[in-house]
């Protein structure tokens, strides 16, 4: 990928927020290094990873705490050199961390294939670990029974540290000498116990002077009698060292042997926790997994005539290029999009569709109206897939995979290069022409400014014209409206704008495709209390068919807005008719199996009533053969019993209910999984295969085993007037997802975002939810009960199940709506 893109993209800052969500050093490292792949298949990995990482984290308590970066020490312990106790104690709880890990994972392997592939790579090292921790104390030092002469050295040491105080304790005691010493206390010079004498009583104690006070005032020295025990405890010290580098050489040389397999699992160590980071900043920015599309090779890509892309065709004052035999497998259908440095909570989702054919997006609107934001989401949202993160945006958005992006956004003015704006645009744009193919995305801030404006607008068509001949797909922001009649007049190019809002003077932000943005610098100005003469006189100065083609697109704004709300009113109808459908096929089923009740009880009671006759036609028969009568007359009552006991027996046939049907799965609608009992929402669907969102997981399931979700009338969702139509289909199940984590908050935030969440689940008619809180202290855990105790949402809750994540987890069943 282009560096300069993924720098004027701000990507850098998105790696240092995911670097943030690391838990070692090279974890980080690679969290800051990593880049998008050109490759499909490999993006298609890293994405599998990071979806894996999220159910991980969601459903088990695993992570890579105690772990260190250990590659240095470890290498160096295999060039021969000697490890400190503390580096050893590093070295080993790293391997615990990997061992525990991988054995987590193995356990799970068949649910979390690609995180499993990661760890195979994790070390195990036999007996290394034991070692370790019966050589080297939590504390970092090196224990007495690391070895039987260290163990009787060191009770050596004791033994000789007591001779040596008892003997000048005497010292501070005895009177004869106390006096002459400044202080009763005993210290140490040059490893050396001595007792401070004052300088006046010099020579009256026999002893070595080993330094005096900076006054002079007092010697520092150590009395004769003790020096022999001064000289077997320093000794004593001396052969305990040496021990204990003897042992952590030792030590040291078998982690150096296992250097070729610890090193490589340390690597494996850090990308599983850049997964595990992947996961944690995809729910911090409600990011889902995009759908990825390979670029397919397709020779008609690029449009011939006559060995030409594209022809001009005289139109009035500029020359249009007429374009044929266009085909293009590039794919981008971003839902709800949002930027990922912005807040989610403020940021105005947009929705970025190009339709089949559609190489280029040309957005006008207002300054400061968010066109340079929706081109940065658009490359960003690319990079971000291509890295294997999953994107800001609503699931069951779509991005092929690029071969590069490229982007000039910003001033590229250069004092030392002496370019101005304009130059160092077209700088930007000349690499990037020598570089972008057919499978490369361009995006274009303010093509053409910076220079006169008629020259300007003629260089961006250009431009906009040579990429489009190109078969590249590109994002162009601009103010020429040059471009719009361009977009206009050109197959394969579409407008798109950024409203304004007259009455308050502020863009909406909302992105809308197919329409070119407004000019309003006259009704801004009229707003704005500019005399109605200055407005007229600006007015007069405009071609009117300029003026009518505004006022015409004012209208088709109007119309829009109109449709929207018909639409909305159309799809609250909908709903509430497959609601009715739903009602009334529930009752007839009611009915329907009532009158199978009946029917069942009544031909029991037959069965029964038959049996009895059959019972008494034994007996009389009996009767009859006792009294050597003849049977004939029973003859005809039992062929009677007979015909009757076959229509008693005869199968009950269930109605078929004369009801048009329910109908099939739609996008956006609730399902219940029923082999899990969790509940999704659908985002995509095949012949017999749907994709399901279930909170932050995603996941294909066969049509057979889903379930629609019951919904009352008082149930349906209220469809906002702010939604875009890209979308409108899926505003009827916003759902904040089944699964709300809390780890590494504060109690007061992680309150105020429980109570958020519960209030959105509730509305959304979830019928639990999953509240992760994870084990630690057991405080956060502690006032998330506390608060589900007495919320006015919540029905109950519980403790999760094992799989769930056991008491690091709270189910809370919420009061139906």
């Amino acid at each position: 990928m282009d560096s300069k893109t993924i720098s004027v993209l701000e990507y850098p800052k998105i790696l240092e927020r995911l670097a943030d969500f690391c838990d070692f050093s090279a974890s980080a490292e690679l969290a800051r290094q990593l880049a998008p792949t050109d490759s499909y298949e490999l993006a298609l990995a890293c994405q599998a990873e990071t979806s894996e990482a999220r159910k991980l984290l969601s459903t088990q308590d695993v992570s890579i705490g105690g772990a260190h970066d250990i590659r240095d020490v470890v290498q160096l312990a295999a060039r021969g050199g000697v490890l400190e106790a503390k580096e050893l104690l590093d070295v080993q709880n790293t391997l615990i961390a990997t061992r525990n890990l991988r054995r987590a994972l193995e356990k799970l392997a068949s649910d979390y294939p690609h995180l499993w592939n990661i760890a195979i790579a994790l070390p195990i090292p036999q007996g290394l670990v034991e070692a370790i921790s019966r050589t080297v104390s939590e504390s970092g030092e090196v224990l007495d029974s690391a070895s039987p002469k260290l163990g009787s050295l060191r009770r050596e040491i004791r033994v000789a540290h007591e001779r040596l105080m008892t003997r000048l304790q005497r010292y501070l005691t005895d009177a004869s000498t106390a006096s002459k010493l400044q202080e009763g206390i005993i210290t140490q010079r040059d490893g050396r116990y001595v007792i401070p004498l004052r300088s006046e009583f010099k020579g009256q104690i026999k002893s070595i002077v080993h330094d005096q006070s900076a006054s002079g005032a007092t010697l520092f020295v150590e009395p004769l009698p003790v020096v022999e025990l001064n000289n077997t405890y320093r000794e004593l010290q001396l052969a305990e060292r040496d021990e204990v580098r003897r042992i952590l050489a030792e030590l040291s040389a078998q982690v150096g042997a296992l250097a070729g397999e610890i090193v490589p699992g340390v690597q494996a160590l850090a990308e599983l926790d850049l997964a595990f980071a992947k996961a944690k900043y995809a729910d911090e920015i409600r990011a889902s997994e995009p759908i990825l599309r390979p670029i397919k090779e397709n020779r008609e890509s690029r449009i011939e005539n006559s060995g030409r892309a594209v022809t001009y065709h005289s139109r009035g004052e500029h020359a249009t290029p007429e374009i044929v035999n266009r085909k293009s497998s590039i794919v981008i259908r971003l839902f709800h999009a949002r930027h990922p440095l912005l807040d989610p909570n403020t940021v105005v989702p947009i929705d970025v569709v190009l339709e089949p054919g559609i190489f280029a997006l040309v957005i006008t609107g207002p300054n400061t109206g968010g066109k340079t934001v929706s081109l940065k989401t658009v490359g960003l949202l690319a990079l971000m897939a291509q890295s294997g993160l999953h994107i800001p945006a609503q699931s069951g958005s779509e991005l092929s995979v690029f071969q590069a992006v490229y982007a000039d956004i910003g001033d590229e003015q250069s004092i030392e290069q002496s370019l101005s704006t304009f130059s160092g645009h077209i700088a930007n744009i000349v690499h990037l022409l020598k570089k972008a193919d057919r499978r490369a995305l361009v995006i274009l801030d303010e093509l053409g400014a910076g220079t006169d404006p008629q020259e300007g607008a003629a260089l961006a068509r250009a431009i906009l014209a040579h990429l489009l001949e190109s078969g590249i797909t590109t994002f162009v922001a601009t103010h020429y409206p040059e471009l719009k009649t361009f977009a206009h007049s050109t197959p394969g190019v579409v407008n798109a704008s950024l409203e304004f809002d007259i009455q308050t003077l502020r863009p909406t932000y909302h992105l809308t495709i197919g329409l070119p943005g407004r000019s309003n610098a006259l009704a801004i100005a009229q707003r704005l209390g500019l005399p109605e003469a200055v407005i007229a006189a600006a007015r007069s100065e405009i071609n009117p068919d300029e003026l009518r083609a505004d006022k015409l697109l004012g209208d088709i704004h109007r119309q829009r807005k109109i449709a929207f709300k018909e639409s909305e009113k159309a799809e609250r109808a909908r709903s509430e008719a497959r609601y009715l459908e739903r009602e009334l096929a529930e009752k007839l089923d009611k009915i329907e199996e009532e009158r199978q009740s009946v029917l069942e009880k009544a031909r029991a009671e037959g069965e029964l009533e038959i049996e009895i006759l059959k019972v008494q036609l034994e007996t009389l028969k009996d009767e009859l053969k006792k009294a050597r009568q003849p049977l004939e007359a029973l003859k005809e009552i039992e062929e009677q019993v007979e015909i009757i006991e076959e229509k008693v027996q005869k199968p009950i046939k269930r109605k078929t209910q004369n009801v048009k049907p329910v109908g099939m799965l739609t996008i956006g609608e609730k399902v219940v999984l029923k082999k899990l009992g969790g509940e999704g929402v659908i985002t995509a669907l095949d012949e017999d295969v749907a994709e399901v969102q279930a909170g932050a997981l995603r996941m294909r399931v066969r049509l057979s085993e889903l379930k629609r979700q019951e919904v009352t009338s008082d149930q349906l969702p209220v469809i906002s007037k702010s939604t875009s139509p890209a979308t409108r289909h899926l505003a009827l199940v916003s759902s904040p997802g089944i699964e709300l984590d809390l780890r590494g908050q504060s109690a007061e935030d992680a309150l105020d975002m429980l109570d958020r969440y519960l209030e959105k689940a509730y509305l959304a008619g979830l019928p639990f939810v999953r509240i992760i809180h994870g084990k630690g202290t057991g405080k956060l855990r502690t006032e998330v009960r506390a608060a589900l105790k007495d919320h006015p949402h919540v029905a109950s809750f519980e403790e999760g199940h094992a799989k769930e994540g056991g008491d690091g987890v709270t189910v809370a069943k919420l009061v139906a709506g």
